[in-house]
């Protein structure tokens, strides 16, 4: 290299570190960056909410390591014994659900053909016109009395009696007209009929409010809709 080539090379790199050192020595240039702030710490009240959660679910977690516990060292083995305790759970959970809401135990089943066959009769079924009109004529007879209350009682065990011919399998002694109204065995259409002939005679019994020339009227009504074919098949 000569010496010219030399020298061009060094006065390059003084200018380049004096460039240097005037873009270092300006304040406007930020080269570092500072600290992230620290993210503020939670509320007390969520830190001791979470150490309360973390008591309660102290016992459950003893619990589910103390049946661990009698488990083998088999992964594959652990997960189907898992398997079967949440399964057994969720199928006890249904049970109590279904004593909640029905007064019984209920194990869950696959609807068959057979089985819906034994539970409803043919959709086709209607009720006689000769004893649906004494009904009538026995329930009008007495809201001509004035006794409406009666009236709709009438009414109603005429209803649970439909219910019964048209669901054998439902309608039970210990059945309440408000857990059948809240049947799923019902179409919708003839439940929401049921149940507001059933809340007025609830409503006479327990509320204490008589029943009134409208609401006999309404409970009429209701009824003859009640036993139309279509709206049991909706």
């Amino acid at each position: 290299m000569s010496g010219g080539n030399t020298h061009e090379a060094a006065a390059a790199a003084d200018r380049f570190a004096a460039a240097h050192a005037a873009l270092k020595a300006d304040s406007s240039v930020q080269f570092t960056m500072p600290p992230a702030p620290q993210p503020p710490p939670p509320p007390q009240w969520l830190i001791d909410f979470g150490h309360w959660i973390g008591r309660m679910l102290r016992p459950i977690g003893r619990f589910f390591h103390w049946i661990g516990s009698f488990m083998p060292d088999a992964p594959y083995a652990r997960i189907f014994l898992w398997t079967v305790l949440a399964v057994a759970a969720v199928l006890l959970l249904w049970l109590v659900y279904q004593r909640l809401r029905h007064g019984e135990w209920r194990l869950p089943r696959r609807r068959t053909a057979r089985t819906a066959a034994v539970e409803t009769v043919d959709e086709g079924w209607v009720p006689d016109a000769a004893p649906v009109r004494a009904w009538l004529r026995e329930a009008d007879a007495l809201a001509e009395q004035g006794r409406f209350d009666e009236a709709v009682h009438h009414l109603l065990f005429r209803s649970i009696e439909d219910i019964a011919k048209r669901r054998p399998r439902l309608v039970r002694p210990a059945l309440t007209s408000r857990e059948l109204a809240a049947a799923d065995a019902i179409p919708g259409p003839a439940r929401d009929l049921f149940a507001s002939i059933a809340r007025l005679v609830e409503r006479s019994l327990f509320g204490g409010r008589p029943v009134d020339a409208g609401d006999w009227a309404s409970a009429r009504g209701a009824y003859a809709d009640f036993t139309l074919p279509g709206t049991w098949r909706a």
